[in-house]
């Protein structure tokens, strides 16, 4: 697919950051395919399917949804950037720390994939501190999540820290 990317990520819960990253790469490329990772070693809030309706409940009215497919995907990312034929990852990068991890992911997957290439975005500087894992540790304790992610995503949050 020419000039289509893959935005890889767990996505769990997805995040404002998520977002603002995703808003950007549509200006870039004609297609994106958010490719939610599911990892059944990982114990995660959401399931695959719950993550990806999330995601498509906050891209529903957006302008540029035509521009966005969300898939699964288990293993390599290299392998299913192979099979939907694209070579170019996206990652986000936050902070320095996040940086040295992606940049190490960066140089393994070009090592088994010669072919892809990896870019980093930084989501709009008012969004730098959020992560997943501070996401979830405030809405364990039934924090305010309203400027962390989006309204439905915060009450799915909710309905899972509430039980």
């Amino acid at each position: 697919m020419k000039n289509s990317a893959l935005y890889p990520g767990s996505f769990d819960p997805l995040t404002n950051g998520h977002l603002d990253i995703l808003q950007r790469a549509v200006q870039m490329f004609e297609k994106v395919i958010v490719t939610v990772a599911v990892n059944n070693k990982k114990k995660s809030v959401f399931t695959g399917d719950e993550r990806i309706q999330l995601i498509e409940e906050a891209i529903e009215d957006k302008e540029w949804r035509d521009k966005v497919e969300i898939e699964q995907f288990t293993g390599l990312l290299i392998d299913f950037a192979r099979k939907k034929n694209v070579n170019v990852l996206l990652r986000g990068v936050r902070q320095i720390s996040d940086f040295e991890y992606e940049f190490r992911m960066a140089l393994t997957n070009r090592r088994l994939a010669p072919e892809i290439d990896t870019i980093f975005l930084m989501p709009d500087e008012q969004l730098t501190f959020i992560s997943a894992t501070i996401v979830k540790e405030v809405a364990y304790w039934g924090g305010d999540l309203s400027s962390f992610v989006p309204d439905h995503v915060a009450k799915a949050l909710r309905g899972k820290y509430s039980s």
